[in-house]
């Protein structure tokens, strides 16, 4: 889930009509929808692509990857580009582009391809993403804001639900011989009807052209992200070579150019009093790595149900249904209980954490690729309550003790580190099984397992130094 990377001013506008209003609101609701689904629905799809573009599991780690990497190293920048150009132009520009996105992906002759066209999904989301939200805030009166809100809540949490489930259904339901090509053309339809809504009813606010893009340091921030991506998953899969030493010291080296360019921007991507204070880094290491280990979890159940259970895409959705449900409830008790108990429920989170993985675990351990249904009822259950718990928890905890002016920044800073976690999370830990796969998928499962019990138990240790009090969920 996708939050406004930017803290837009309020500026005195037209009043809208109130079906403008509501049709506003699902133009928006359109563009999360289509961002949501395709962050989810290459976890079930991804055998059936890598099948039938005759790639090798390679492609696997990817498929999520550059989306979500893509989107989340533009981010911010996105939501810049939105304020110094008018966000209306830089939504429309945007919902284009990932329409256009869309269909190279849904009608991809390859597997190079297929990942150039995530790469522009991703891109072109950054610029779609956080101007739906800004624009709202800026145009619509507060009791319209609290109904829009309301309203955007739980269909995020739907949307989130959805991927999954019609990836599965498009899949088996091989429409017109296209097999999954569907899930990516689908965006087609919802971002047409989309553009028309649009270019109709979405209002203007005005542009801020003194504002300031860091163009450099968003350009050594993707490229610093996918070289030592491709180093890593690369050298990890197919053995070190010169090619991916190479690309995994030029990525490094990147990442420190961008933090020293960071470090002299006049306007940084990431505001450097937000470094400076302990309990957003805590807070943004931690939240990295939960991130980063529950979408490469997610991902590799997804794949276990279909290489190891042999479970068709639509048997798939369905078994993960109780995991999204989870995440649901999970969030239910963040919302209830964050203010109340601030870090001490980032705690309670990790500690279902290990609580689900571990159940997982031994039930893989027990029952191999013959694991029951009900076995992965329950485990799949704890595990999406503790990725709820989670993520609505350490990201409002690590802004618990900010200045009201840094809260903005500070938001869109996080959103930028949770895509990018995603990406990370789901090619590294996909890499670690496909890598272990030679060994059969319980050896594999098993050996992404017990990594992700590592992790979060690492992760314990940073938890007094979270700050002790959290924000409210709808701050």
């Amino acid at each position: 889930m996708t939050t406004n990377t930017t803290a837009t001013p309020q500026h005195t506008t037209p009043p809208l009509a109130k079906r403008s209003m509501w049709l506003t609101l699902l133009v928006v609701l359109l563009a999360d929808a289509m961002d949501l689904m395709d962050a989810t629905i290459a976890n079930v799809a991804a055998p059936s692509i890598v099948r039938e573009l005759g790639a090798s599991d390679r492609l696997i780690p990817w498929l999520g990857a550059s989306y979500a990497l893509a989107l989340g190293s533009l981010l911010v920048l996105g939501g810049r580009l939105g304020d110094r150009f008018g966000q209306r132009r830089t939504f429309l520009v945007g919902l284009v582009g990932f329409i256009a996105g869309s269909a190279l992906a849904g009608l991809s002759p390859s597997a190079g391809v297929l990942i150039a066209a995530r790469v522009l999904q991703g891109a072109f989301g950054a610029l779609l993403i956080p101007q739906g939200m800004a624009i709202m805030a800026a145009t619509f009166p507060k009791p319209m804001l609290q109904k829009a809100f309301a309203v955007f809540a739980p269909m995020l949490g739907v949307f989130a639900v959805a991927g999954p489930i019609l990836g599965g259904l498009l899949i088996d339901a091989n429409l017109f011989g296209l097999g999954w090509r569907p899930i990516f053309l689908l965006n087609i339809v919802l971002g047409g009807i989309a553009l028309v809504l649009a270019l109709r009813y979405l209002p203007s606010v005005p542009a801020h052209r003194s504002t300031r893009i860091d163009l450099i340091g968003s350009a050594l921030l993707t490229a610093s992200l996918f070289t030592l991506l491709f180093g890593l998953v690369t050298g990890s899969s197919e053995g070190w070579n010169g090619l991916t030493i190479a690309s995994t010291v030029a990525g490094i080296t990147l990442l420190c150019l961008f933090g020293w360019r960071q470090a002299r921007a006049e306007e940084p991507l990431l505001p450097r009093s937000l470094l400076a204070n302990r309990g957003f880094t805590s807070g943004l290491i931690v939240g990295l790595c939960v991130f980063a280990s529950f979408s490469g979890l997610m991902y590799v159940i997804s794949l276990f149900f279909q290489l190891g259970l042999g479970y068709t895409p639509t048997q798939t959705s369905l078994n993960l249904i109780p995991l999204t449900i989870g995440i649901i409830v999970g969030s239910g008790i963040a919302n209830a209980l964050i203010v109340k108990l601030g870090r001490r429920l980032v705690l309670a989170g990790m500690l279902t954490t290990l609580l689900g993985t571990g159940t997982l675990l031994l039930f893989v351990i027990m029952s191999g690729v013959e694991v029951t249904w009900w076995q992965n009822l329950i485990a799949t259950s704890i595990i999406g309550i503790a990725a709820g718990i989670c993520f609505n928890s350490v990201f409002n905890t690590a802004l618990g003790n900010l200045k009201p002016e840094e809260a903005g920044s500070a938001s869109g800073s996080l959103s930028a580190i949770q895509q990018i976690a995603n990406g990370l999370g789901s090619a590294l830990v996909t890499t670690l099984f496909i890598g272990a796969l030679a060994q059969g998928t319980v050896a594999a499962m098993t050996t992404t397992l017990i990594a992700i019990l590592v992790v979060t138990a690492l992760c314990l240790f940073a938890m007094p130094l979270l700050p002790r009090n959290a924000v409210a969920l709808a701050d």
